[in-house]
């Protein structure tokens, strides 16, 4: 009987490593299978079946090397299309593949990019759109690296999004601008797609224009999930940074919100968008960052994909499950009959079993089959289920945070009523507290202006003081110390003067105040009887007797201030006419003072000159004098060394005794010159007449009886 058990253990040995090599290659076949039906070089949009089983592929594999591995060897250079059929499914793959597709794409990034240079520099249409694309391909890849708590699809809670971003400022205006980046291009390229397409509603069943629309169903996904990140991070900013520093972000979002209602409108307005994916609409108006309230009226857009499979596609396993169960049955018998021959023909019980539990496993497999199609179908109906929940959420959370702010405005109100209630009853004391201080203020002005009056008298009087004095001024340095001292003392003087003045002053401000004492003892009687009046109406003739009185006191009082009053504006103008008195005066005094000390430095530069003339001819005659001594020098030598005097009687004792009061009267000399350069005048003995005869008698020497020697 032939039966499993018969097999030697050989083959059964051998059977596990085949398996794994047949299923490996029957991987990449049919990957390789997908990825050329899928990208190829007709005009028409990718299938929805090729490219679930390349994602599936990358799911089955944990990565994208099988697919990098086909891709690289695509003439990507030699048509546009299949360039524009790789970026459209490299983004299905990055959205909807395995986490770790997106590291193996950061590994080719160079391949994407040469791509895209390539048909950037060429005049193609599709051309064109490829090199658009890969920037938007690369910007995506960038990002997704840089902030890998975004994963490809873009799909985290608003808690992940906070976290991100953190409480830094830096970071969140850094992450802003990103998200501005990254949402340009994806408008960018869903511009540049629908200038070159007539948007039409028959055009667009057309398969050429198809094959343009597809890839943007994955940049409606991007975008929603992109505006509504860039709406929370706007809000976040702006309740850190003052709002002149984020106009230009301002700006930005706004040129963004319309572009993207925009492009959403003219795919909303499209057959083959309508039937293939149900696009959000935006609000009429930007969200106004600049009112933190508005963060409650802002609606997530949802995007909803239906999940129901085309008439000619073909159901398929989401998760592959039990492919190896059903190659194994299959392997087994290739083995079996390569090992032992075909089968004679004779079936057993056990054959019997195992074809019945095929065509069993066959019936099961069809029904998990149709249990995955009910199972997506929910899963559809669910999914549309919670974000109408969730929109409902937001509705409600949007009408919670009205009625938070209609609650503070009411509280507000209130407050603001109580604080005008308030300052009504505070207005009330304040103004008869200002009736008080108006009165004293009178007082206290009558009183300054008192004491001005004498300032002004003791002011005139010192004045008048100082021009006797400045009269007196004399030439020399003793009338000026005499000026400095009457200064002294009329400084002292107006010391005392207005200690006298504060003294009086404070007298006048104890006087006032006790007539303000007794003012207000009187308004206390008269409120007291009044109120007493009121509540005792028996005791009326004694009260208003009472009344009477403090009214006339009243009056008296009043006529009094009157006549303060008109003392007080009598005595301005006499103030008035005092200070221009003193002013006219103490111009008067200044004038007579610059013209004393224009006199005292003219007689001072007077004496000076004389002292210098007298100190020059008291030099010239001293001058005159040394000179008449040294011509008379000269001439004794003159005479001692003339050979007639040879014959001259006279000894040297003679001649040492006349040398000797020549010598004397030289040290007379210097002597006088000395004292005359530390006298400075004409006392010393040097300029008198007879000092100057007597040196002319010692320095004469007469002739001996024998003549001249």
């Amino acid at each position: 009987m032939n039966s499993i058990k018969s097999v030697p253990a050989r083959v059964l040995s051998r059977r596990g490593g085949h398996s794994l090599e047949a299923e490996r290659e029957q991987f990449d076949k049919s990957q390789a299978i997908s990825i050329s039906k899928a990208i190829n070089t007709q005009e028409a949009p990718v299938k929805e079946k090729h490219a679930r089983r390349i994602i599936l592929g990358t799911h089955h594999e944990k990565g994208a090397f099988t697919f990098w591995s086909y891709a690289i060897g695509l003439p990507l250079p030699s048509s546009a299309i299949l360039s524009w059929k790789f970026c459209h499914v490299l983004h299905k793959v990055l959205r909807d593949g395995h986490p770790n597709v997106l590291q193996d794409c950061q590994r080719y990034r160079s391949n994407i990019r040469e791509t895209g240079d390539l048909w950037g520099h060429l005049h193609d249409r599709y051309g064109q759109l490829v090199s658009i694309y890969t920037r938007l391909l690369l910007t995506k890849i960038s990002f997704h690296v840089k902030h890998p708590e975004f994963p490809p699809g873009l799909e985290v809670s608003d808690e992940v999004l906070e976290k991100t971003a953190g409480t830094d400022v830096n970071n969140i205006f850094q992450l802003t601008v990103e998200m501005f980046d990254y949402l340009d291009c994806e408008l960018k390229l869903s511009e540049s797609v629908f200038r070159q397409l007539n948007t039409s509603m028959a055009v667009s069943q057309m398969s050429a224009v198809q094959c343009r629309l597809a890839p943007l169903i994955q940049v409606i996904q991007d975008c929603s999930h992109l505006y509504h990140y860039s709406v929370k991070l706007m809000f976040k900013l702006h309740s850190c940074l003052p709002a002149d520093t984020l106009q230009g972000h301002r700006d930005r979002f706004h040129e963004q919100f319309r572009s993207l209602k925009n492009f959403f409108k003219k795919a909303s307005d499209m057959l083959y968008f309508k039937r293939l994916i149900q696009i959000p609409r935006l609000p009429e108006s930007p969200p106004n960052f600049l009112r933190a309230s508005a963060l409650a009226e802002h609606v997530k857009p949802v995007v909803v994909i239906p999940e129901e499979a085309p008439e000619d596609e073909e159901p398929e396993n989401l998760i592959e499950i039990s492919t190896t169960s059903t190659m194994e049955p299959q392997i087994t018998s290739d083995l079996f009959e390569q090992t032992f021959g075909p089968p004679n023909g004779v079936w057993d019980d056990r054959d019997a079993q195992i074809e019945g539990l095929k065509k069993e496993l066959e019936t099961l497999r069809a029904e998990m089959e149709k249990i995955k199609l009910e199972a997506q179908r929910y899963i559809t109906q669910l999914k549309a289920q919670v974000n109408s929940l969730e929109g409902e959420v937001e509705e409600q959370r949007k009408q919670k945070q009205k009625a938070l702010v209609d609650n503070e405005q009411l509280r507000d109100e209130l407050e603001r009523l109580q604080r005008v209630k308030q300052d009504s009853d505070r207005s009330q004391r304040l103004c008869a507290e200002a009736e008080k201080k108006a009165n004293a203020t009178e007082i206290r002005y009558t009183k300054l202006k008192e004491k001005h009056s004498e300032l002004i008298n003791t002011h005139a009087e010192l004045l008048r003081k100082n021009a006797d004095t400045a009269k007196q001024l004399t030439v020399t340095q003793q009338s000026q110390e005499e000026v400095a001292r009457v200064k002294e003392q009329l400084a002292f003087q107006v010391e005392q003067v207005k200690r006298e003045a504060e003294m009086k002053l404070e007298d006048q401000s104890l006087q006032m105040e006790q007539l303000r004492q007794e003012l207000d003892a009187r308004r206390d009687e008269l409120e007291q009887a009044q109120r007493s009046l009121s509540h005792a109406k028996q005791a009326g003739v004694e009260l208003s007797a009472q009344v009477d009185a403090l009214h006339a006191e009243k009056e008296v009082l009043r006529r009094s201030v009157s006549e303060k009053e008109c003392e007080l504006l009598s005595t301005r103008g006499l103030v008035e006419e005092k200070e221009l008195q003193l002013s006219q005066e103490a111009d008067k005094a200044t004038r007579e003072i610059r013209e004393l000390q224009g006199r005292l430095l003219e007689k001072s530069n007077q004496e000076q000159s004389l002292q210098q003339k007298l100190l020059e001819e008291q030099f010239g005659v001293l001058q005159e004098t040394v000179r008449e001594a040294q011509e008379m020098l000269r001439d004794a030598m003159a005479k001692l060394d003339d050979p007639l005097h040879l014959r001259c009687t006279s000894s040297p004792d003679y001649l040492l005794s006349r040398a000797q009061a020549a010598l004397e009267s030289t040290d007379a000399l210097e002597k006088g010159h000395a004292q005359c350069c530390r006298a400075g005048g004409g006392s010393g003995p040097l300029c008198t007449p007879d000092s100057r005869h007597h040196s002319q008698r010692q320095c004469h020497v007469p002739p001996g009886p024998h003549g001249p020697r």
